[in-house]
């Protein structure tokens, strides 16, 4: 289940810094009517099961520290496989109009509940967050984790990761559901990512990209809702239709 929801602030001109995702994660969390769900996500050190899309500005202009809705207007797309909690930040936004987005006042626009698309088992899909998958490697004898690169291991962990994911929110041991991940390796392109959380800044490598998922399209429809790869909650790996 998956919203699009358009904010407006109140004079043009509006500035938003292209290292919005931390922002916008806050923002999502804040704006979930069911406090004690809201609570037990942000303490989770589990998968949160949501992911939202980069912004969208129609109207804008490009400066060397962000982006300007010259209009006032902008736009992301949240998207979760639990219904009730999409429910919830409607309800959320629906109660209060007025959103604080980087110590700023925006108004709630509009909010669209989007259709899910026809399921099959096998479909192109296109990122509109960047996809990151991350793996362990051993150096100088400690295990550090380094973000990687399309390729083999990549849609290996990809499968894997949502498999864990589709178990834990279904409360499964185990499941006989197969998915494959692919790509044709069209317009792929890396974007590095700042994540700030107090003092602390996080650095990502992940990818936009096309990807082609065959299995199980209950597995499909799920990856289509909950996101591929990891750090969904933090704004990485939302899927839309490739067309």
């Amino acid at each position: 289940m998956r919203f699009k929801i358009t904010l407006k602030s109140e004079g043009k001109n509006f500035f938003i810094p292209f290292n919005y995702n931390y922002l916008l994660s806050s923002i999502i969390y804040k704006n979930i009517s069911d406090l004690d769900l809201a609570s037990k996500l942000h303490s989770s050190k589990s998968f949160k099961f949501f992911t939202f899309s980069q912004i969208q500005v129609p109207n804008h202009r490009i400066t060397k520290k962000g982006i300007i809705s010259r209009d006032g207007f902008f736009n992301f797309i949240v998207s979760s496989p639990n219904d009730y909690l999409i429910k919830s930040m409607i309800q959320s936004y629906v109660d209060d109009t007025v959103v604080n987005f980087n110590g700023q006042s925006v108004n709630v626009n509009r909010i669209e509940l989007l259709p899910l698309p026809l399921i099959s088992d096998s479909m192109t899909f296109k990122t509109i967050s960047p996809v990151l998958v991350r793996t362990k490697k051993e150096v100088d004898g400690k295990l550090r984790i380094w973000d990687l690169e399309p390729g083999d291991k990549f849609f290996s962990n990809l499968r894997t990761n949502l498999i864990r994911k589709y178990l834990e929110f279904n409360n499964l041991e185990t499941t006989s559901k197969e998915i494959n991940f692919s790509s044709k390796m069209r317009k792929v392109k890396s974007r590095r990512i700042s994540i700030k959380t107090g003092e602390d800044i996080t650095y990502h490598r992940a990818y936009f990209m096309d990807l082609n998922l065959e299995g199980d399209p209950k597995l499909i429809e799920f990856a289509y809702n909950v996101g591929a790869g990891e750090k969904g909650s933090l704004g990485f790996g939302m899927l839309n239709m490739d067309k």
